[in-house]
């Protein structure tokens, strides 16, 4: 595999290959690197704290943020204390929380996206997975404070869009965003999951195919192979993204701020891909 992640130009599927490679940098790298001073906080107030969803506040060089990352582990031990990054609803929930927070005391909210899709399990849905996904979507549309979301490996379904509802939508060139996974996609369409090649083409989740259809703002490069070949260069690529946007959306008017992004997303659901 890591011969063809050198490819410039990359397939769909290999692009889903490189999104989901062991090595690839975790949102809790992204954090701890681009930010300094980062100070977690824990827990939803209601069920318990969802080791899948970090956040907290931090300074990103002299600008105090909110920052909140779905978040996969870099081993087997942290895979599975994070649960893959498949956030129950009290991840969702205290991400909600933090994000409020930041409006309270107008701080921007960061995120990081990587996850394959919110947990399916039946406590989540016990608990309210739905729901708390649906409020993010709500709450998010009109938080009084910039959001900016980046994308930096897989983005599932509702549980990665929970996060997504921003100013600025960024991903990562080999990163993925689609409503379920290629698997998922050909299993249902076709019962048989073994197309999931074919099916990650058909369902256009690249980031150059999501460009085109204006679903998001821009793509940050990677280096040559992936973003796990050099990810302190891909970490300064996203910091300098996250200043420059920051520049421009901390000086718009708040109620312009929520109309455009208002707009925003009733323009993305009016394409007909």
């Amino acid at each position: 595999m890591d011969k063809e992640l050198i490819k410039t130009n990359v397939t769909p599927w290999e692009s889903v290959e490189i999104a989901r490679h062991k090595d690839r940098s975790t949102g809790q790298y992204y954090v701890e690197t681009i930010f300094k001073d980062f100070i977690e906080f824990h827990g939803d107030r209601s069920f318990g704290d969802d080791k899948a969803v970090i956040g907290g506040i931090a300074a990103l060089d002299d600008i105090s943020v909110t920052v909140v990352a779905i978040t996969k582990g870099s081993n087997t031990s942290e895979n599975i204390e994070r649960n893959f990054g498949m956030p129950n609803p009290e991840g969702y929930r205290k991400a909600l929380r933090l994000m409020k927070q930041a409006e309270k005391f107008k701080r921007p909210v960061i995120c990081f996206i990587d996850t394959p899709g919110a947990f399916p399990g039946l406590g989540a849905e016990e608990r309210g997975q739905g729901q708390a996904i649906a409020n993010n979507l709500f709450e998010l549309s009109r938080l009084k404070t910039p959001i900016i979301s980046v994308l930096t490996g897989e983005g599932g379904s509702g549980g990665a869009l929970a996060l997504a509802v921003a100013d600025k939508v960024y991903m990562l060139e080999h990163s993925i965003y689609s409503i379920l996974s290629p698997e998922g996609f050909a299993s249902i369409l076709w019962k048989d999951g073994s197309r999931a090649k074919e099916a990650a083409k058909v369902m256009k989740i690249t980031a150059q195919d999501l460009k085109d259809f204006n679903i998001i703002d821009n793509i940050i490069k990677e280096p040559k192979g992936g973003a796990h070949k050099n990810p302190a260069k891909t970490a300064e690529e996203i910091k300098k993204i996250l200043l420059a946007t920051l520049k421009e959306l901390r000086v718009k008017d708040l109620n312009t701020l929520i109309e455009d992004r208002y707009n925003k997303f009733r323009k993305v659901g009016s394409y007909k891909l």
